[in-house]
């Protein structure tokens, strides 16, 4: 590829850093261009210069893997490196590339950088991981709700409610109720699917049985348009009925 991918490891554990290190040395199309073992470290080096790739650790003093990812405005991709399999679900409905368990093995790593990388592709990762997330090869999320990791379809969501810091996912199922920020949820939704029209509301394109001026309807419930929505919707609206 024309541009190696630019990595950066935040971990506090040295002998896994150096593990990781030395698998990235390996590979011609990655380079490594800093080291952290904590989140404020990795703050000002992902200030300073462009990254394109993030090894996480989640366990670490003061601030988590996960803490420290939600706090970054535009992450680049992420990949968790753990021990512990309990945060799996959670690392994925971040939308992580990947998520290794240590000890970490060169082939385990291979395989992890082959979902962002094709070597002929010139591609960066955070074009990479972008075309992903745009794309319906992802099936689906993890939410939690009742202290469990929850599995959801995305052709299962008719649409999103915001209710003040939760958010109601009325699937063909029935609803699930989890504590998500409305803006990263609609983030996480490909594009070609799913449609904010409103501020409360995000609907599934595919779900909607009728829509007028300033209302849409899917499965018996009318969701307004928002003022502030409606050119947004009607235009795409519009374009599907070509």
């Amino acid at each position: 590829m024309k541009n190696k991918l630019r990595c950066l490891i935040v971990d506090d554990e040295p002998l896994a850093a150096n593990v990781l290190e030395k698998y990235i040395l390996r590979l011609d199309h990655l380079t490594l261009v800093g080291k952290s073992q904590n989140a404020v470290e990795a703050f000002n080096i992902l200030n300073a210069q462009a990254i394109d790739l993030m090894f996480l650790d989640i366990k670490m003093p003061q601030i988590t893997g996960l803490e420290f990812l939600r706090s970054l405005r535009r992450p680049p991709a992420v990949i968790f490196t753990t021990a512990y399999r309990d945060f799996a679900l959670e690392g994925f409905e971040m939308s992580a590339v990947d998520y290794l368990l240590k000890p970490i093995s060169f082939e385990r790593f291979l395989k992890a950088i082959s979902k962002i990388v094709d070597s002929s592709s010139g591609q960066s990762a955070n074009e990479s991981a972008s075309d992903s997330l745009n794309t319906l090869d992802r099936e689906y999320i993890f939410v939690r709700e009742d202290k469990r990791m929850k599995k959801v379809l995305l052709t299962d969501i008719l649409f999103i409610e915001s209710i003040k810091d939760y958010v109601k996912i009325i699937t063909k199922s029935g609803p699930v109720m989890t504590y998500l920020k409305m803006n990263y949820l609609e983030e996480q939704l490909p594009d070609q699917l799913f449609l904010r029209a409103h501020k409360s509301y995000i609907i599934n394109i595919q779900a909607i049985q009728a829509y007028g001026a300033t209302d849409i309807e899917i499965e018996g419930t009318v969701i307004p348009i928002g003022r502030h929505y409606k050119q947004a919707v009607h235009r795409r609206l519009d374009e599907l009925m070509l």
